[in-house]
């Protein structure tokens, strides 16, 4: 990956939201995906983040679903991603990130597994209250040798937790970033994308 990334963490990177075409000094292009159970934020993070209008492949949850998605955690949700989130976020003059977002749901898994070709990394949203539903997510990005790092989402009713209690719940190795973040929040959502890629940067080197 390009060595042109900023990082102060305290900058959210630049997003030209009104130029659909990338800048002709861009060297590296990176895919990253952008993984978590349902329900836990993924379309919201990249909508946030996008420079550009997001592709989203969200479609009305049926009484079909009714047995197979658990809402428990999210219970005015009435929309659900059916193939893919996308977006694109300019990290420096040289280094863009294209983002896929995959569905939460496990039989989406083949589909996730296509989307994983090719990956750099995968940002893991999870949600400190559902961290159980975070397990099957994470045991797919290993299985694929994908690094990655950890975003918790900050709900507004959940209480707090600590990051090291995170860590210690998802039983992480010591060098796996664990950040904060709050998907509806550029700044926030932007060092959380920070954190992974810096982390992929550290592999590399």
């Amino acid at each position: 990956m390009g060595s042109g990334l900023a990082s102060d963490r305290d900058s959210a990177p630049q997003t030209p939201r009104d130029n659909v075409y990338l800048p002709s000094s861009v060297r590296t292009v990176a895919k990253i995906l952008v993984v978590g159970h349902f329900a836990v934020g993924k379309t919201t993070f990249i909508g946030t983040m996008s420079e550009i209008p997001p592709l989203r492949t969200e479609e009305v949850m049926t009484q079909a679903s009714a047995d197979i998605d658990d809402l428990r955690g999210a219970p005015n949700k009435t929309t659900t991603t059916v193939a893919m989130d996308f977006g694109r976020l300019t990290l420096s003059d040289e280094l863009v990130l294209y983002m896929f977002g995959t569905p939460g749901q496990q039989r989406f898994v083949r589909l996730w597994e296509d989307l994983s070709r090719g990956a750099l990394g995968a940002l893991v949203l999870v949600d400190p209250q559902r961290l159980q539903e975070s397990f099957p997510v994470m045991d797919l990005v290993e299985r694929h040798g994908l690094p990655y790092a950890i975003a918790v989402n900050r709900f507004d009713s959940a209480p707090p937790h600590s990051l090291e209690e995170v860590r210690e719940a998802l039983d992480l190795l010591p060098e796996t970033p664990v950040v904060s973040c709050d998907a509806r929040d550029e700044r926030s959502s932007a060092g959380s994308l920070i954190a992974l890629v810096e982390y992929l940067q550290s592999r590399l080197n």
